[in-house]
């Protein structure tokens, strides 16, 4: 049985509106976390500035150990959430790849674990992300194809090309309850 759900893909790739509606058409309650989640709740300081994350003038994204202490801590705390029972889904965008899926992985050894490629062409995803207005012009196009490098999945949707509603499907296709 499955018990996270782990989408990975570039910003504006439709990852968060993939996983409302995984969260409607799954049979169970499952909730949603993503890492803008860990990233508004940090502190200030973390944010732009220190050893935390940062965002350049084009849409480039460095993380610092700050940062992936509290990264850590946080998967830390998805994991128990799973652990006592909740069903998750999580929002991620692996920007090191192989790297970035090593440490998710490490945090949930022991769970059973669907893992899903979110693709989307980087012109729809830089158009999203420009409709959007939240997020650095070039990070969905920068994002859109590194953070898959080496990634390893049990199913791949592509949002530019299918409906969510459709992609979501695909995943719950793949979830046993």
């Amino acid at each position: 049985m499955i018990q996270v759900i782990v989408l990975n893909g570039g910003s504006s790739s439709g990852k968060s509106r993939l996983a409302r509606e995984l969260q409607g058409v799954l049979a169970d309650p499952w909730l949603s976390f993503s890492v803008d989640d860990l990233v508004d709740a940090m502190p200030p300081a973390l944010v732009d500035g220190g050893d935390g994350i940062g965002f350049g003038d084009q849409g480039e994204v460095s993380v610092g150990d700050d940062f992936r202490a509290m990264e850590a801590a946080w998967m830390a705390g998805i994991a128990a959430m799973v652990r006592a029972g909740a069903r998750i889904v999580l929002d991620d965008v692996f920007l090191g790849g192989a790297q970035s899926q090593a440490r998710v992985r490490a945090q949930l050894d022991g769970l059973n674990v669907l893992w899903v490629g979110v693709r989307c062409a980087p012109e729809i995803a830089a158009q999203r992300e420009l409709a959007r207005g939240d997020r650095t012009p070039g990070m969905a196009e920068l994002q859109a194809h590194v953070v898959h490098e080496g990634v390893q999945y049990d199913v791949e949707v592509d949002t530019g090309s299918t409906e969510s509603l459709e992609c979501a499907r695909a995943v719950a296709a793949r979830v046993v309850s």
